[in-house]
């Protein structure tokens, strides 16, 4: 098969050549609600609740873990209750409380450097969730990893 060329779709052809300039392979951060069926294209699952989802038996979830530290404080959450019109506060807020606690997206963080995770959510607003703002804080601690900062010369 030597001269065979394989062709990729653009947008997968320039995640490719961005990955190939990082050095590394493309990882995918998805994001995916706990009532969607699982795919082997998720890589490592995490649901990323504080309390188990209504409804969902343990045996019936594929999920690799249940990271209850790294979703927001109960105090948070309550005060949230998924109002829109607090979203902004919410995420200024809950990224203060990752911030406190860079243990708890540790195993999220060294899963995505070997492969695509999945960040698993129970809330029925997919633009107004922890796991949106955990997915963004998550990605820029990765880019800080794979571009550490240059040192000036003097």
């Amino acid at each position: 098969m030597q001269g065979t060329r394989v062709s990729y779709p653009p947008a997968v052809t320039i995640a490719l050549e961005e990955a190939g300039k990082k050095g590394d392979r493309h990882t995918m951060i998805k994001l995916t609600r706990i009532y969607e069926p699982a795919s082997s294209a998720d890589g490592a699952r995490y649901l990323v609740e504080r309390l188990w989802p209504r409804g969902m038996k343990k045996t019936a979830l594929r999920i690799d873990a249940w990271l209850k530290d790294v979703a927001p404080s109960t105090t948070l959450r309550r005060w949230f209750n998924h109002d829109p019109k607090k979203w902004g506060e919410f995420q200024r807020r809950y990224r203060r409380e990752l911030n406190a606690n860079p243990d708890a997206t540790r195993p999220i963080l060294n899963a995505a450097q070997r492969g695509n995770v999945a960040l698993v959510y129970s809330s029925r607003d997919a633009e107004h969730n922890n796991a949106v703002v955990l997915k963004e804080y998550v990605e820029e601690k990765l880019e800080k990893k794979s571009n550490p900062p240059r040192k000036s010369a003097a």
